[in-house]
């Protein structure tokens, strides 16, 4: 057997339907698409979400919930974190930034007490959790502005 005399098995392999090439072909004239009617023309065919008239499930189904347009968006930031932190320095947001901790629009940062910390720091964020608090200030850190 060599390469150049495979076969693919015969009744394997379907030519395709040549559509719209004389009515002597069996499939001419309106090419298999019936007569009138939008899937007829060429160009044509339903819309996403049509279901033929009758009102579709997106208008027949109740709109649910809304947006608060004031809602501010806050991101977490756990005392874990603050270990990359050198002792005595001044955790805010610039610092946060530069470390990668804190991206994207904001409204402020609010530190959460996940995890524990050892070295004594000062926190200037907008918002901070009970338990973060009392972690920082037992390391011997304090927490102004929040």
């Amino acid at each position: 057997m060599k390469l150049n005399e495979l076969s693919p098995p015969a009744g394997s392999r379907k030519s395709r339907k040549r559509v719209g090439r004389g009515v002597g072909s069996g499939s001419g004239k309106t090419a298999g698409r019936g007569t009138k009617g939008l899937k007829s023309r060429s160009g044509g065919n339903v819309r996403a979400g049509y279901e033929g008239g009758q009102m579709p499930i997106h208008r027949r189904l109740p709109k649910g919930g809304f947006t608060n347009l004031f809602k501010k968006k806050f991101v977490a930031v756990n005392v874990r974190d603050l270990a990359r932190f050198d002792s005595g320095s001044i955790v805010d947001e610039a610092a946060l930034v530069r470390l990668g901790l804190v991206k994207g629009k904001r409204d402020g940062i609010k530190l959460l007490g996940h995890g524990e910390i050892a070295i004594p720091l000062t926190v200037k964020v907008d918002r901070v959790s009970k338990s973060a608090r009392e972690k920082i200030e037992s390391a011997g850190g304090k927490i102004e502005g929040a």
